[in-house]
């Protein structure tokens, strides 16, 4: 009777290992991984990448791409309703709604139990000290130029200060049939406050903060930037529509000729060559203030990841996630998305790049990275404040920006209570 008993133990033993892959894993595990990386990396690019690791685990990954801003209401859905993918790509904005409401795993718990080397992580985005996502690839956003609108428009060289930036502006907007500056202010999807707009406050050395809270009123940096953009919108050298636009429909304006200049994402630059390959691009950085002497900023967004709180399988989405942070992937998908890797470890052969990404990688160089509202409590209804409340100071409704400032800083400081 013993040895039928170790015989029906062994028999269990080995059908579990047989159920096993060589990860430690079930076999018949698949996992969705929703993010909007694999509309703009290369077609089949990211397909091929998560494909390695299926090899490697016998791990399906499901791909659910779509565009940025489809991706959001689809994750935000998930997390309602309890049934995000397992998987999510995050921006640094969404992180702290997610994480207090419970919808994004703790991370920190996760590598630990992993024993995951965390040093080789360039950044880890945390919410009350733990981390809740990890940035796969760090985006610039410099600002991009349409050189032959301004050699239509006469102008001869790239404007450093925003005196000469109204003039270029100007220029293009009376000699082309294109229009000077884009910015997009959609309240819906209100990002393009972030890089778009105080992209050019932290290029002149501005902060919005003081000691991690709001420092709008009296802000005068703050203050001249609102003032400048007025005066862009005052002069109708911005392209009409920009109320209702997302970043996504700024960028087609942009591939179409119809703007000559934009803030946007390095991450675009792969969508542009593949729209429209003879685009006469340059990269410039963003101009200052006039008379500013000091360190620009440069605004930087990332395709960050997170695991869903709702997944029955986090050991095998913190390993898929640990797959895509190793060196030598992690470097594919920088280069692959004209990106800085995320893996400290990573060496991108970045020598066979565009020539665009390039210049850009100097101008990030030779600027500090900022983006203040990463991390920030509601941070994106934060950037629905302010995009409210800057198109009715755009259409005259304040009697001055401070005016403005002061609505908006009284809103924002009820996050942060």
């Amino acid at each position: 009777m013993l040895s039928i008993k170790k015989g029906m133990v062994v028999l269990v033993v080995l059908a579990v290992l047989f159920s096993m892959s060589g990860t430690g894993f079930a076999q018949d595990v698949s996992l969705e991984f929703q993010q909007w990386w694999g509309v703009e990396l290369p077609e089949g690019e990211l397909r091929d990448i998560v494909d390695g690791y299926t090899e490697e685990t016998g791990i399906e990954i499901e791909l659910l791409s779509n565009p940025y801003a489809d991706t959001k209401d689809q994750i935000s859905a998930g997390a309602a309703t309890g049934t995000m993918a397992d998987v999510v790509g995050l921006d640094g904005s969404w992180v702290y709604d997610f994480a207090v409401q419970g919808s994004i795993a703790n991370l920190s718990k996760l590598m630990e139990a992993d024993g995951y080397d965390d040093s080789q992580l360039s950044d880890q985005i945390r919410v009350n000290g733990s981390t809740y996502m990890i940035p796969v690839a760090n985006f610039a956003y410099p600002m991009f130029v349409n050189m032959d609108l301004l050699k239509e428009a006469g102008v001869t060289e790239l404007p450093k200060t925003r005196s000469e930036f109204i003039e270029a502006a100007e220029a293009v907007t009376e000699n082309t049939d294109a229009y000077g500056w884009i910015i997009p202010l959609s309240t819906s999807t209100p990002s393009g406050i972030q890089n778009n707009f105080m992209g050019w406050l932290w290029a002149s050395g501005g902060s919005m903060l003081e000691n991690g809270r709001p420092n709008l009123v009296g802000n005068e940096k703050l203050i001249k930037t609102v003032e400048f953009q007025k005066t862009l919108f005052d002069k109708e050298l911005v392209s009409p529509g920009v109320y209702a636009m997302t970043e996504s429909d700024m960028v087609e304006e942009f591939a179409n000729g119809r703007v000559a200049f934009m803030i946007d994402s390095l991450a675009h630059l792969t969508t542009l060559r593949r729209g429209d390959t003879d685009l006469n691009m340059a990269m410039m950085k963003v101009p200052t203030m006039d008379n500013y002497n000091g360190k620009s900023g440069i605004g930087v967004a990332n395709w960050g990841i997170g695991v869903a709180s709702n997944t029955e399988y986090k050991a095998e989405s913190m390993d898929f996630i640990e797959y895509l942070m190793s060196p030598e992937v992690n470097a594919r998908i920088a280069v692959a998305a004209n990106a800085f890797p995320g893996n400290v470890n990573a060496e991108p052969e970045y020598e066979g790049a565009d020539p665009l990404f390039l210049d850009a990688f100097e101008i990030y160089k030779d600027s500090y990275a900022i983006n203040e509202f990463t991390g920030l409590p509601t941070s994106e209804q934060l950037m629905r404040v302010f995009a409210e409340n800057l198109q009715l100071y755009l259409e005259g409704d304040y009697d001055s920006a401070d005016e403005m400032l002061a609505v908006i800083e009284d809103e924002w400081e009820k996050a942060f209570e």
